[in-house]
């Protein structure tokens, strides 16, 4: 095939000029394929590239290879950017897993201010007897009295003399209506750990993240195919396209000398008027193809631009040429074993398996549902029960062997009688004996889905070898299509060269030359739109095995 591929700068056809005449049938014909197969080959391209641009300086010229071109798009393109994310994402998604069965650590705190306590004992009687405790102080006293054979107090003189005493030290007497359940602030802080020892589903999860992020870096892995194949046949096209152009302007050029020939032989009587007209009529058509290609060559770059995300005003020069930038032919052994290729490197096939083991992942989970949770846990409390009036009143330390003299103190706001740690650790376990049949449900349609998986496997691998045959056929069919059309070049060149002799021995006619000479260019044409063809069904060919030829083949 690399002698197929030669270079068809370096060709006499390309120095040949197009002849016009009255063969508007044929000239039609050609501005008709050269129209569309612009605008088929160039216009699908311009599409399919992404909206954010390429950080070049919109001053220079970019001059672009092949290669340079992929490797702009497998960095920049919108695509490749977005299943790095989703990778990215993955990722991420795989810590979360794991975290479900690391230590879970919560701290919290709170305050509350009592502004009306409700009595605790309300109507079990309970309030009598906490207001007969004040009567423990009497009768203590007068069991010390009666031993020590001093005075008997009643119940009322002790208390007076328990109030006087309280004057006496400038106390104010606590009220016996004081709720002694109530405090005015109440502080707390909490730190609680939880460590899951068992739990089906989280350990799951974790297997089902990893897979996640195996089917993402496949995913990358096809992105990255696609948008080579992509920047390929965008490539392709716009070399076709501005090749198109050159046979055109060379056309435009040799009806130009044609035209002034014709002038010349006019005046002299040898041809008549209506032949200059009609080849002047032909060179303005001819002209108005040309300013349509290249309009049509202009935005295969644009498109091209748009899909490596450069700049919609940045200038870019292809380098070389289709017959340049033909890539390595493909054995024959490489297409026998084309299937087999396929089955082993296609990502989104591995995609297709992968997915079957995430649903019987996603089957686990769902019977974990039967399974019981267990966790161990620690709590670590410290609780502040602190009043308004944090004044305390007790016996006078200088005198202690008398009940009725009193002292007071106030203590501060962290006074360790106000805070408290409270610590307590355990076990807990959690199990769901029945949920109204919704586990069993929800596991019946994790199945579905691993069926559903399977099929869609299966389907695919179908398809992959239908892929497979349509691109061999393609790559057949282009690889005949340069050959014979290689052919047909050497007899149009042969078929203008000899009526451009004949024409110039004076044998010949205007017509003649110029139906040759159409006949060459639409040779030409047709020869490029093999060459792009076949490359195209090359590029085609690796994203159906998903792998590169070169690396398959020395």
């Amino acid at each position: 095939m690399n002698q197929v591929l030669f270079r068809l700068k370096d060709s006499t056809t390309w120095e040949k000029l197009l002849q016009t005449g009255s063969v508007s049938r044929q000239k039609h014909r050609f501005n008709l394929i050269v129209r569309i197969f612009i605008i088929l080959t160039v216009g699908t391209f311009y599409i399919q590239g992404s909206i954010y641009a390429y950080n070049f300086s919109s001053q220079d010229t970019l001059k672009l290879t092949l290669d340079e071109a992929v490797r702009i798009a497998l960095e920049n393109n919108f695509g490749i950017q977005n299943v790095h994310l989703d990778e990215e994402r993955a990722s991420q998604q795989v810590r979360e897993a794991w975290g479900s069965v690391y230590p879970q650590v919560n701290a919290s705190g709170n305050y509350m201010r009592n502004l009306v306590t409700a009595n605790p004992f309300a109507g079990s009687g309970a309030g009598d007897l906490f207001a007969d405790f004040g009567a423990i102080g009497w009768l203590r006293y007068n069991e010390e009295a009666r031993l020590a054979g001093e005075e008997l107090l009643t119940y009322e003189e002790y208390f007076e003399r328990q109030i006087q005493g309280y004057e006496d030290s400038g106390i104010t007497p606590p009220s016996m209506d004081d709720d002694p359940f109530s405090v005015d602030n109440q502080f707390t802080a909490s730190l609680s750990i939880t460590q899951t020892l068992f739990n089906g589903a989280a350990f799951a999860a974790i297997q089902g993240a990893e897979q996640f992020q195996r089917l993402s870096e496949d995913a990358v892995h096809r992105e990255h195919q696609m948008v080579i194949d992509q920047v390929r046949q965008a490539y392709f096209g716009a070399l076709l396209a501005w090749q198109q152009v050159e046979v055109l302007q060379s056309s435009v050029e040799r009806l130009t000398v044609t035209l002034e020939e014709a002038r010349k032989t006019a005046r002299q009587g040898l041809i008549s008027r209506s032949d200059v007209l009609s080849a002047e009529v032909e060179l303005v058509n001819l002209e108005t193809s040309l300013i349509e290609a290249e309009n049509q060559a202009e935005l295969a770059k644009k498109g091209l631009s748009l899909l490596l995300n450069l700049e919609v005003n940045q200038p870019v020069e292809l380098i070389g040429d289709l017959t340049m930038a033909a890539l390595q032919p493909v054995s024959q052994d490489v297409k026998a074993h084309a299937v087999d290729l396929a089955l082993e490197h296609r990502p989104d096939l591995h995609m297709a398996e992968g997915m079957i083991q995430l649903n019987r992942i996603n089957e686990r989970i769902g019977r974990s549902s039967y399974r019981p949770i267990v966790s161990a846990f620690a709590n670590l409390d410290y609780i502040g029960r602190v009043p308004d009036n944090r004044t305390v009143i007790g016996p006078d330390p200088s005198d202690p062997d008398n009940p009725f003299r009193f002292t007071s103190e106030t203590r501060s706001f962290f006074h360790s009688s106000y805070w408290n740690p409270n610590v307590s650790v355990g076990l807990s376990v959690s199990w769901n004996l029945f949920s109204g049949f919704q586990n069993r449900a929800r596991l019946q349609q994790n199945r579905i889905e691993t069926r559903r998986s399977q099929i869609q496997h299966d389907y695919l691998v179908r398809a992959i070898h239908l892929e497979v045959d349509e691109a061999l056929r393609n790559l057949d069919n282009a690889e005949r299509r340069i050959m014979s059309q290689r052919r047909n070049i050497e007899q149009a060149q042969l078929n203008y060269d000899f009526a451009r002799t004949r024409l110039q021995e004076g044998v010949g006619s205007n017509l003649e030359e110029r139906q040759a000479s159409m006949l060459l260019d639409q040779s030409q044409l047709s020869y490029l739109a093999a060459i792009h063809d076949y490359l195209a069904a090359i590029s085609q060919f690796e994203l159906v095995i998903g792998t590169s030829v070169d690396y398959i083949q020395p």
